[in-house]
């Protein structure tokens, strides 16, 4: 049985030791920043593959910036350490890593200045977030807006935003929430960007839309470019446009590429994943899991496993 590690206070250790106290500001306030990064197992290779590692660490970065704390690991350095915390669990299936910047120090007070930050990275099994297509139901809650919690930053506290919003699709019987902004446009899923595809283009909400700038995204905008010759466009999209749509999807690192075939019980398309859709997914996990060399380098391989 593998036994999950993380980094912790300076140390790879047993996850079942990395523990914080009810004390612990990030706790308390939600003071943390943080990064979702998909290990992709592969059966025939017997090794996991990180999905887009440095980008994630990179965005980690950017994200501590925004809220002005103090990341003390290199990129390199948080890199090297995610893989050993890949190699040491030693999953033979896909997983989650979490890297987080947070506020450790245990003091009472709302701020994010005079309070000690720590990082650790931590590792978990993670099956399919959503199902192989997905229905979606328009939220009655609004998309934070960046002159509250920054959205381009990952936030630990900006997701009781989403959650609310998931729940709320969930109880009404949906898969997926699509949360629209303060102006009423389309800005993303609870955890997800999302796309739609009209007369054979790709269209996606704008950063302004207080979505977050995401790497699945980025890779399947790449992907969609230069394998299909399809052009992403970038603009506000209003939630019944979706009711018209031809196709449309969601990226995340917990939702790969997901179609979407339903939302607001208005069937997308004929109800059914689109053409488009469906080759940029067969071509997205086949990249993920480290089976396409021409996108080779977003996969940074574990060693691989020695049979007993």
């Amino acid at each position: 049985m593998p036994t999950p590690y993380a980094y912790f206070q300076g140390s790879v250790v047993p996850l079942s030791e990395a523990k914080i106290g009810v004390m612990t500001h990030a706790f308390n306030y939600g003071t943390a920043v943080f990064e979702g990064i998909r290990g992709n197992w592969n059966e025939e290779h017997q090794r996991t593959y990180v999905f887009r590692l440095r980008e994630h660490m990179e965005r980690l970065a950017q994200s501590s910036k925004i809220l002005g704390l103090e990341l003390k690991e290199s990129t390199d350095r948080l890199c090297e350490l995610a893989m050993e915390v890949v190699e040491r669990s030693d999953f033979s299936e896909d997983v989650y890593l979490r890297p987080m910047v947070y506020a450790s120090g245990e003091v009472l007070g709302v701020r994010l200045h005079n309070v000690a930050f720590d990082t650790l990275i931590f590792l978990a099994p993670f099956p399919a977030y959503l199902p192989e297509t997905a229905r979606c139901h328009t939220s009655t809650w609004r998309r934070v807006d960046d002159t509250g919690i920054p959205p381009r930053a990952k936030v630990t506290g900006i997701y009781v935003n989403s959650a609310l919003a998931k729940t709320e699709a969930n109880l009404n019987g949906f898969d997926e929430a699509i949360m629209l902004n303060a102006d009423g446009h389309v800005s993303e899923g609870s955890g997800e960007n999302i796309f739609m595809i009209r007369n054979g283009k790709l269209i996606t909400p704008t950063p302004a839309d207080n979505v977050l700038e995401g790497i699945t995204a980025k890779s399947v905008v790449e992907i969609a470019k230069n394998e299909f010759g399809i052009e992403c466009v970038e603009r506000q999209i209003d939630r019944s446009e979706l009711y018209i749509a031809d196709e449309i999807f969601m990226t995340g690192t917990a939702a790969h590429l997901t179609p979407v075939v339903e939302v607001d019980r208005r069937e997308v398309g004929d109800g059914k994943v689109g053409p488009i859709t469906r080759q940029l997914s067969q071509l997205f996990f086949d990249v993920i899991k480290g089976n396409n060399e021409k996108y080779k380098h977003w996969c940074t391989p574990a060693r691989a496993r020695v049979a007993n």
